[in-house]
């Protein structure tokens, strides 16, 4: 089995051919890092545009690294949502239209599966097979936009144990960066920063840690950095204060993501006690720092962490190729596709019957 995926959902156009066996064919990603550094963020508009212009010249560029032709593909599968509305169009009609002209099966992949599948690959790039990630396992999903805990029980089948009330850890990382004149992408940025600094000099907030439950909450932590930036002396921040203060940072969210998931793992492993992985996926889980707390956190339940490698925490083509696969060797090639005239979507929840949470709206 060969499927090509797409991915549109932010400020990444990306396609990758992968196999059934988790062999990742092509797997290739233009960054817009340039187009929406003046701006400290990703604009939606300035996004669509370049997915729009280079979408066709990654996807032929992928297969050509691939050594395929659409003869030689079994489906495409492409982010039919969650993500900015404008972007997920382009991938979504760039899917449809390779599909209805190849006569191959199109799939809409929820991009937050694909994050949450995207660890199951990555086992089985490794070739040992005896390391094969099984269901269930437990998600820590983090990014840019999105903050949740989900049971992973199998493929579209999810149980939400804690959400964001406000702010993802993501796009905490990147107003932190903002605010203290680091480069962007925010993430990376304080990340490096972090690793000259004192994680003890500011004190810092640990919203919800210690509280029943596994919500987050990080509005008020980057209130708190910009406090404490206010703080000092008046002129340009001083190399070391940035440093301190994104240690200090970085040391509060590692402290609020072990407990949140501390108390998830809880859940999850009374509710399935030969549950043996705790699997963290997403752009925030490329940042090294976290993933020793939350390895801490997981060898202590005796249970293994597994993470992707940092290629495939980002948004990326691959993930969504797989995701494909899984929904078709799950549903079969009829139950897997998706019409031609599904519609794109900005909002796609993994558990629809999840209670709604306070105060997180949408997010939820």
């Amino acid at each position: 089995m060969i499927v090509l995926g797409i991915e549109t959902s932010c400020d990444e156009t990306a396609a990758a051919i992968v196999t059934g066996d988790g062999q990742i064919l092509a797997d290739v990603v233009l960054s817009q890092l340039d187009e929406h550094r003046p701006y400290g963020g990703v604009v939606p508009e300035v996004a669509a545009r370049a997915h729009l212009e280079n979408i066709d010249s990654l996807v032929a560029q992928a297969m050509a690294e691939a050594g395929v032709g659409f003869a030689d593909i079994d489906a495409v599968a492409a982010t039919g949502g969650p993500g900015l509305i404008g972007g997920v169009i382009v991938g979504v009609m760039t899917g449809k239209a390779i599909a209805a002209m190849a006569d191959l099966p199109f799939i809409a992949v929820n991009h937050l599966e694909g994050h949450a599948l995207s660890a199951r690959l990555s086992e089985r790039s490794r070739g040992d097979n005896g390391a094969n990630l099984e269901f269930p396992y437990l998600l820590l999903l983090v990014s840019g936009g999105h903050c949740q805990l989900l049971i992973v029980e199998g493929v579209g089948k999810y149980s939400r144990l804690g959400t964001t009330i406000d702010d993802a850890l993501g796009e905490a990382f990147d107003k932190t960066a903002k605010m203290l004149g680091l480069d962007y992408p925010g993430g990376p940025a304080v990340e490096r920063a972090a690793r000259n600094g004192d994680d003890k000099r500011f004190k810092l907030p640990r919203p919800m840690k210690g509280r029943a439950g596994c919500d987050f909450s990080f509005s008020g932590l980057k209130t708190a950095v910009r406090q404490a930036a206010l703080s000092l002396p008046e002129g340009p921040l001083q190399d070391q204060d940035v440093a301190d203060l994104c240690a200090s940072f970085q040391a509060a969210a590692g402290d609020v993501l072990a407990d949140r998931t501390g108390h998830a793992l809880d859940e999850f492993l009374t509710r399935h006690p030969r549950g043996s992985a705790l699997v963290v996926a997403g752009g925030v889980a490329a940042n090294a720092t976290l993933r020793r707390r939350l390895n801490t956190l997981a060898e202590a339940r005796g249970i293994r962490l597994i993470a992707p490698p940092g290629r495939l925490c980002t948004d990326n083509g691959a993930m969504i190729a797989w995701a494909g696969i899984e929904r078709l060797r799950a549903l079969g090639s009829d139950a897997a596709a998706d019409g031609l005239d599904f519609a794109p979507r900005p909002r796609w929840p993994l558990d629809p019957d999840a209670a709604a949470a306070a105060f997180a709206g949408v997010k939820a």
